[in-house]
């Protein structure tokens, strides 16, 4: 029987919950206390498979022993002193970093080599803030380069975060609705669309202008896990080295070998000049990143940008720390196995017309409108899930998911659309 000792925190939490937080999201009713690698306890003892990962973020698991012991040590010293001094492990992070982003990898995701390209990186808290970095360095870029052009092209379907420039960016009318006026300088086109994303480079809509850069994300996560093909992102990383205009690439969601590769882009083999990084950084704890190739970074001066806590001493540690395990512990093999066989998982369920994405960022088309009550039934029966509208369930495990936890997840579900 599960040891039901904490049923009063659960019921104590949803009260002042209620009573004293902006009610922004619909929680489901449980209350997570524990964890380890994909799986999750709640405040009764009941376990659960947790096939959503912090919406993603938890990439080397729940309670992974290299990023605790980080975080742990560096607890015990010193927490947060400001950027106007250095800290150790953030320029170990961005070196790092830089080596990833240069990495050349195969179709599959493998890497095969590196590009030998020297990165510098900005560290904020969110993947909000890094992609409201990477809009400034764009728009740096089109003051100094571009006689002033600042308009930026991205995609419909995509999202870009919930501040009122990455909404803006943001292209779903679901998202800016109620909140209006939204910042100018933004247009969006449709992903794959070669001749429209042409056509809106030569003749900038009125609320764009002239183009200083096109940001995409290789997989749209939170837009119904639609990818961008391989062909489409070829032709936009040419055209836009064609008309000196910047390619940013959005890998909030994709990046650290979510998709198998250590950065999405890589799955095209193109290499864009600023990228966007957050979630699977840090492995749960909150830390965002802008990384940009070095000509382009060292457009940006001291005071152009800040952050008060951005790459601190935890968050240096712990991102240190993650970003070392994802290598050395080879994630990217595992989450290229791993995420083809919960794909074809997926494709053999009842009701599921299509799985979209890459790797371990799976989305699962339904052709029946039941995508929420399945996140509901879910969790009787022992998983975490995470619905897009009513057709469409999207799969973000932690990354260390076992294969055989692969497996179950699929039987569960499998009885769950009977």
């Amino acid at each position: 029987m599960a040891d039901t000792s904490y049923q009063s925190g659960y019921e104590t939490a949803k009260a002042l919950d209620d009573a004293y937080v902006m009610r922004t999201y619909g929680r489901l009713p449980v209350e997570f206390v524990s964890g380890e690698g994909a799986t999750l306890t709640d405040s009764t003892g009941k376990t659960y498979i947790d096939c959503l990962g912090g919406i993603g973020s938890v990439s080397m698991g729940h309670r992974s022993p290299a990023v605790a012991a980080a975080l742990h040590e560096q607890a015990d010293r010193v927490w947060q002193v400001g950027n106007y001094y250095h800290v150790e492990n953030r320029g170990e992070l961005a070196r790092d970093l830089s080596g990833l982003l240069s990495s050349v990898c195969d179709e599959e995701g493998h890497v095969v080599g590196s590009t030998g390209s020297r990165w510098k990186t900005f560290f904020a808290n969110s993947g909000a803030e890094a992609n409201e970095g990477a809009i400034k360095v764009a728009r740096r870029w089109g003051e100094r380069r571009l006689g002033g052009a600042s308009g930026i092209l991205t995609a419909k379907k995509s999202f870009h975060g919930r501040t009122l420039a990455t909404l803006a960016a943001t292209g779903q009318d679901v998202f800016h609705t109620s909140f209006l006026p939204m910042p100018a300088g933004f247009a969006a086109v449709p992903l794959n669309d070669a001749d429209t994303l042409v056509a809106a480079l030569d003749n900038p809509p009125a609320s764009c202008g002239p183009v200083c850069a096109v940001m995409l994300e290789c997989v749209q996560g939170e837009g119904g896990v639609w990818p961008a093909d391989g062909d489409y992102l070829r032709f936009v990383s040419a055209e836009c080295e064609r008309r000196k205009i910047l390619l940013i690439v959005d890998e909030v969601q994709t990046g650290f070998f979510r998709c198998g590769a250590p950065f999405c882009y890589q799955l095209a083999g193109i290499e864009p000049d600023v990228v966007s990084l957050a979630k699977g950084i840090a492995g749960g704890f909150p830390m965002g990143a802008v990384a940009a190739k070095a000509g382009v970074a060292d457009l940006m001066g001291p005071g152009d940008h800040g952050s008060t806590f951005g790459g601190n001493a935890l968050a240096a540690a712990v991102g240190r720390a993650t970003v070392e395990a994802l290598v050395s512990q080879g994630v990217g093999e595992h989450v290229i196995a791993c995420g083809a066989r919960l794909r074809r998982h997926l494709e053999a369920l009842p009701h599921v017309t299509e799985v979209r994405g890459r790797g371990l960022l799976l989305g699962a088309q339904l052709d029946v409108p039941v995508a929420a009550e399945v996140v509901d039934k879910g969790l009787e029966a022992g998983l975490v899930l995470n619905h897009i509208g009513d057709s469409i369930l999207r799969f973000l495990p932690p990354l260390v998911i076992t294969e055989g936890q692969a497996d179950e997840v699929a039987d569960r579900l499998a009885a769950l659309l009977a």
